[in-house]
């Protein structure tokens, strides 16, 4: 007990570059991921045509792959960006094309007739989104961001790449230093700890949503 107590330190430091990346990400990715959306259900074919574009490459080839053309590749045209930086970046940018394609497929299972009653009442286009059509989006996209959110929980130890000292990178060195392997026992405890703490979170939303089945 004495010697779980004795990494918990280190662990926590580990726990807090892990965080701080994961709410960063989540807080920048999620409207950029909305925006991308809109654009993406546009009647304007080039940017709508442009934001599909960029779905595909971002879903369609791996986030560790990103992470390393960033930091790697941009130097070479003049752009160059410390560890963290390139962590937010490219968790910012793939993860906002997987929300985009959350926030597409919400807006678009909204009835046509909501937005025909709603031109009716003489709300505007804003309005409409709004008031009618995002609650009733958000009351749809919650199982699917509940996984997706969960996914970025576990895709934040791809930082180790970039030797930053992480929960994982906290971890495997005082594994290396003790040979002993309870440090990755205590770090899955984390991990699961802020995945339930996420799950709780959006099932309580999915209930509070849930009175517009009402």
């Amino acid at each position: 007990m004495n010697y779980v107590l004795s990494m918990l330190p280190a662990l926590w430091q580990g726990m807090q570059v892990t965080l701080t990346l994961f709410a960063i990400t989540l807080s920048l990715a999620i409207p950029l991921g909305l925006l991308l959306a809109l654009a993406r259900i546009s009647p304007i074919r080039w940017l709508s045509g442009l934001v599909n574009g960029y779905i595909w490459l971002m879903r369609g080839t791996p986030l560790l792959l990103q992470i390393f053309f960033i930091y790697f590749a941009l130097p070479g045209i003049g752009i160059t960006l410390p560890d963290f930086p390139t962590a937010v970046v490219a968790f910012t940018l793939n993860y906002a094309a997987y929300f985009a394609e959350i926030f597409r497929s919400g807006i678009q299972s909204v009835d046509r007739g909501q937005y025909e009653g709603a031109k009716v009442l003489g709300l505007t286009y804003p309005q409409t989104m709004r008031r009618i059509v995002m609650p009733q989006m958000v009351r749809q996209i919650l199982p699917p961001m509940s996984n997706e959110t969960i996914t970025l929980v576990k895709d934040t130890s791809l930082i180790y790449v970039l030797a930053l000292n992480d929960l994982l990178r906290a971890a495997r060195q005082i594994v290396q230093r003790d040979f002993e392997v309870t440090a990755f026992v205590v770090a899955a405890a984390f991990y699961l700890l802020m995945t339930l703490v996420l799950t709780w979170i959006f099932q309580r939303l999915e209930r509070h949503y849930a009175r517009y089945d009402q």
